[in-house]
């Protein structure tokens, strides 16, 4: 018996997000917006009671993640297949940026293509080693929730995979700072997964999953 649910987790806000630069598999730690958007969805997350968290080795994950693990007692397990998408030559840049260094890849990458050149990772790359990751420990866990803590890209494309959506995947939109995801498993059907809400946040003194029950 698989997991019955998955919980996908971005991280808080870092100096990156607020200046609108690519990350991707840079390591920058959450600022302390981040780190209070962590603490604050982690008591909401924890509602989920997840048996089993599984984040993303890059620092403001693993930060993300440990205001969980704090309330839950659980050990964090860190894998590599969930740093964020690769993106190359454009890490570190801004919109602007990229669109001044290289408008010919940046057209190409507004109208949903993949820039050649550059040394990004590709949407099914990303997906594919997302989704190893959550079909792996799924089957490991026999029941329960498992919590992913991840980022945007990844967890975008994780998602697509999950859902069998290939090069459709831009039907899911990504995740703001510290929001989630949520998919559920379903028995008998054709997709082994469902979302049951997506990008979802928490404002203070509210609870969006007291109806849950994994």
């Amino acid at each position: 018996m698989s997991a019955d649910a998955v919980v996908f987790w971005r991280h808080g806000q870092t100096s990156y997000n607020l200046e609108w630069r690519i990350q991707g598999s840079t390591d920058i730690p959450l600022n302390e917006t981040g780190l209070g958007q962590a603490k604050l969805a982690a008591t909401h997350i924890a509602s989920f009671r997840p048996r089993r968290i599984v984040a993303s080795p890059l620092t403001r994950a693993y930060q993300t993640a440990q205001a969980a693990a704090e309330l839950l007692g659980i050990e964090i397990q860190t894998d590599p297949r969930l740093v964020e998408r690769h993106y190359g030559l454009w890490e570190g840049l801004n919109r602007r940026e990229i669109q001044e260094q290289y408008p010919e890849q940046a057209a190409v990458w507004m109208s949903g293509g993949q820039p050649e050149g550059l040394q990004i990772e590709s949407k099914t790359e990303v997906g594919e080693r997302v989704a190893s990751v959550v079909r792996e420990n799924s089957a490991e866990m026999g029941g329960g929730t498992l919590l992913i803590v991840a980022h945007g890209a990844a967890i975008s494309c994780g998602v697509a995979e999950l859902l069998d959506m290939g090069g459709a995947w831009g039907g899911i939109g990504g995740l703001d700072n510290c929001h989630w995801t949520l998919l559920r498993r379903q028995t008998n059907r054709e997709h082994e997964w469902r979302v049951a809400a997506h990008n979802q946040i928490v404002a203070e003194g509210e609870d969006p999953v007291r109806n849950f029950k994994a």
